[in-house]
């Protein structure tokens, strides 16, 4: 598949991609990901090894789009749930540590 990445042209394969993160070890996912056969990478990570450029060269998105077209499951930032308000009552339930009747 050909693709653009940091506006050069690549010609990507999955069984490329594979190949080229073979033996690399994942490091820490703190944002994107992408799974690679059973490992988690950063999706900064895999750009820099299947481009061979520098992380602040290309996006996030350009590598998501393609690991995405080339049918690697991808993983977005997970956002943090937004906290519940909770009544007085809850409030005086869940510092006294009882349970809620509902």
């Amino acid at each position: 598949m050909r693709c653009v990445i940091a506006r050069f042209p690549f010609e990507l394969t999955r069984s490329g991609v594979l190949e080229s993160m073979t033996g690399i070890k994942p490091e820490p996912v703190t944002g994107e990901s992408v799974i690679i056969g059973r490992r988690r990478y950063p999706v900064k990570q895999v750009g820099q090894v299947i481009t061979r450029q520098d992380r602040r060269d290309f996006s996030a998105a350009e590598v998501l789009r393609a690991m995405a077209q080339l049918g690697f499951t991808c993983r977005a930032v997970h956002e943090a749930a937004p906290l519940g308000i909770l009544s007085p009552m809850q409030h005086a339930s869940a510092m006294l540590g009882t349970p809620l009747a509902v």
